[in-house]
Parts: C-alpha cells; structure tokens; sequence
C-alpha cells in the first residue's frame, strides 16, 4: 500500500505540474487552445485567470513531492492533505467545468488517497 500511495503521489503531482504549465505557458497556444476547445478569444480574455489556477495547482504538486521525500512523521498528513485537495478540486472541476476533470485529476487522487489511509493505519 506504502508503494502504491507513493507512485499515484508522484503520477498525480506530474498531472498538476503538466496542468500548470498548460495553464500558465501554453494556455494562449495552439495546443492549450485545442486541449480546452476554445476561441483564441476565449482563452485571451481568461489568460489571467488561467495563470492564477497555474499557481494552484503548483502548489498542489509541490505538496504531493514534499510527502515523497518528507520525513516518516510528515508522509501521512501531507499526502492526505494533498490528495484530499486534489479530490476536492477534482470534484468541483467535474461538477462546474467538465466531466472529464472529475476523471483526470478526481479519480487517481481518490485512489491515491485511498491507499494512503490503507497504508497509514
């Protein structure tokens, strides 16, 4: 269970890592314009916006390493932290802006959060 909280640690802080350097660089691109099915004028006047929720999720995948390299006490309470943020942004990504987020970024962290309180008892 350690090992596999650990991996989905890493997967899903590699997705958030992906998400803002979509979100804060390639947002405005061809290829951000294409992954979120919207008008170059759509993704100008959000860019902002979409900077900021860049940050974010930054900062949740700076949370998820720190729990792969923290010390023995910090491993449980930061990935729970972590992957319970992660879930709830998930969810409230699929409830609000697309189906799909509840999948790509709810799901792995629900199962990695799973593992994690398996592992943790």
């Amino acid at each position: 269970m350690a090992t596999g909280s650990a991996v989905l640690a890493g997967v899903v802080a590699a997705l958030h890592l992906y998400f803002l350097v979509l979100e804060m660089f390639l947002w405005t691109t061809p290829y951000g314009m294409k992954t979120f099915a919207r008008s170059r004028e759509e993704q100008e006047s959000s860019k902002t916006l979409a900077a900021n929720q860049g940050v974010y999720n930054g900062f949740l995948a700076a949370g998820l390493v720190w729990s792969l390299f923290a010390a023995p006490l910090l491993v449980c309470p930061l990935r729970i932290f972590f992957f319970g943020c992660v879930v709830v942004a998930g969810i409230y990504g699929g409830a609000t802006a697309s189906k799909k987020i509840l999948f790509v970024q709810a799901v792995p962290a629900a199962i990695g959060l799973a593992l994690t309180f398996l592992a943790c008892q």
